[in-house]
């Protein structure tokens, strides 16, 4: 692995952001052994060493020169696009805008008469859009803040290119899939999350790190890792759990 995605490993497991728990339920309704919350990345040396991470990431993807604002969804894609373009300038002496949506568009100060879907300014006519956030499920939080952009467009008069979508992790899974009911069925592998939002918009989607590179990482290295609320390394019955979820959802 590359020295960011080893960073991003160490943080994960440093920060209780990846854990482990029996009963864990993703936002569609499927089970998962483990799960990600980049919103324990709460004080200023966890945001920075994350951001730096991306930051690395951005520059050994050769992307200097070619974005102009870091676009994060409401919530944690807001703090991660403040990260990464802090660690960007820190780190590398690269400027770049950020900014992140807004929950309801503003329509008073200096969006009076007009409203504002998102919050910095740094949206400007023809600027060169990376999309940043957390993880990627069911990328359905992507897809709406793509549609948040196209009605931002259309009510200004403006034009943004889309680069594509930077993800912390990858889950590396396949999308749920519902019965006639609307339920999720358990145990059914839909479509592959991040083919599926590329084929829809055409954007690509770039993870830092996959879940399968950040658990053999941290099992190799013994690095404690909340397991059912108790710090500990991952053993070979966490690994086992996580490769026979990936054999029923992963891709």
């Amino acid at each position: 692995m590359k020295p960011y995605q080893e960073n991003l490993a160490r943080l994960l497991s440093e920060s209780g952001a990846l854990f482990f728990r029996q009963g864990l339920k993703l936002k569609d309704g499927r089970p998962t052994p483990y799960f990600f919350n980049l919103g324990v990345f709460r004080t200023g040396r966890l945001s920075l060493e994350l951001g730096r991470c991306f930051a690395a990431w951005f520059v050994d993807a050769g992307l200097k020169g070619q974005v102009d604002v870091i676009l994060g969804p409401s919530y944690k894609g807001s703090a991660l696009a403040q990260a990464m373009a802090i660690a960007l300038w820190s780190d590398h002496g690269i400027e770049i805008g950020f900014d992140y949506d807004r929950q309801k568009p503003k329509t008073h100060g200096e969006a009076s008469g007009q409203g504002a879907n998102f919050v910095t300014g740094a949206l400007v006519d023809g600027a060169r859009v990376l999309i940043i956030d957390d993880v990627g499920t069911s990328m359905a939080t992507k897809v709406e803040l793509l549609d948040k952009l196209a009605a931002d467009q259309s009510a200004r008069g403006v034009k943004y290119s889309l680069s594509g979508v930077v993800l912390a992790v990858d889950r590396e899974q396949t999308q749920a899939v519902y019965d006639a009911d609307g339920q999720v069925v358990e145990g059914a592998r839909g479509a592959d999350a991040l083919a599926a939002f590329t084929q829809k918009t055409g954007l690509g989607v770039w993870p830092l790190i996959g879940i399968r590179d950040c658990v053999a990482y941290l099992h190799q290295t013994g690095l404690p890792v909340l397991v059912e609320g108790q710090r500990r390394p991952l053993d070979d019955a966490i690994l086992a759990s996580v490769r026979d979820y990936l054999a029923v959802y992963g891709r």
